[in-house]
């Protein structure tokens, strides 16, 4: 695809409040990580705002860093850019020269499906154009959506819709795949859609939003497999943080802000163990939450920018070292 004089189109969600967040842990400098780069947006950012920074940025998707490169050309003698998802990071590090332990003042997760990703059809994430049924945020990776539709059993698929897309028709959607994957392979997202118009009852499409959100979504999650992803990803980079770094990261779906919440939770707790009158010397919690719940974006930035609609964020301060 060509992507020469392609302006950016990438708008940053929650680029202020991002910036209050990890401002006061840049101010003086040192390395932010941002482990999910897309076009940039928030990378140019601190890279203009904090002069004495580093960025380590961190993507996928080749196109992407690609253009993230261009973007950030004016900058290249404080980046490096490399090609992983972000529970890639530990690597990341070591391959830059760092510690994956201790050694990162902040770090930035967006996760989800980049502008870039959803504005271009032919990568198959929107259900409101044809187009092949790819979904690949990295274009070199095997698995395809119409792979998983194509080759997974019925209690398979069934399980993906269920799990990763929240579906109460999954059992329903699986027997229709299987039937007409007989007849005919599925190779664009229309077949998909006509399916799910006719398995998902009437009633729930006129309340339920479009009937093919939530398959979308669990395909893209399974393809991607973003949730193993994640999991992975998030004990890394809370590791990576120096005392007093700080970590955000933005989510845009329950099953994600989930797994985050919980994490936070449990690594912002006391290790002291439970009936002990006094805390244990070294065993306070590691971290410290910065946000009040999830953090949404406000009516204005929604109005400016649609896809900042179903973002939460949270964040963490690193407090004390791992005992």
């Amino acid at each position: 695809m060509n992507h020469e004089n392609r302006p950016p189109r990438h708008v940053p969600v929650l680029l202020r409040r991002a910036d209050e967040i990890l401002g006061p842990a840049l101010a003086s400098g040192g390395v932010l990580v941002d482990a999910t780069l897309g076009l940039g947006g928030h990378a140019e950012h601190f890279l203009r705002t904090y002069p004495a920074i580093r960025l380590i940025g961190l993507d996928r998707d080749t196109a992407a860093l690609q253009l993230a490169g261009e973007r950030l050309r004016p900058f290249e003698d404080r980046i490096t850019l490399v090609h992983t998802r972000y529970d890639g990071l530990a690597d990341a590090l070591r391959e830059a020269g760092l510690a994956a332990t201790g050694s990162v003042r902040a770090i930035l997760m967006d996760l989800g499906v980049s502008s870039m990703q959803l504005d271009e059809a032919e990568r198959g994430f929107a259900y409101s154009v044809d187009a092949p049924l790819d979904m690949r945020m990295d274009p070199t990776a095997e698995l395809t959506a119409a792979d998983v539709l194509n080759t997974y059993g019925h209690g398979e698929l069934a399980r993906v819709l269920k799990t990763y897309g929240e579906e109460r028709f999954a059992g329903r959607i699986a027997s229709e795949v299987v039937k007409r994957r007989q007849q005919r392979p599925f190779t664009t997202s229309a077949q998909l859609v006509e399916l799910l118009y006719d398995a998902i009852p009437a009633a729930t499409r006129r309340t339920g939003g479009h009937p093919a959100k939530r398959t979308f979504q669990a395909l893209r999650v399974e393809v991607n497999r973003e949730l193993e992803s994640l999991e992975a990803a998030l004990p890394a980079a809370l590791d990576a943080l120096e005392v007093g770094g700080r970590l955000v990261v933005m989510s845009y779906q329950s099953l994600e802000d989930r797994v985050v919440k919980q994490l936070f939770a449990q690594r912002s707790a006391s290790r002291t163990p439970i009936g002990l009158p006094v805390e244990l010397p070294g065993m306070g919690p590691e971290f410290t939450v910065l946000t009040r719940g999830a953090e949404k974006a406000s009516e204005q930035e929604i109005e400016d920018n649609p896809r900042a609609a179903p973002v939460r964020m949270r964040a963490v301060e690193r407090i004390q070292e791992a005992g």
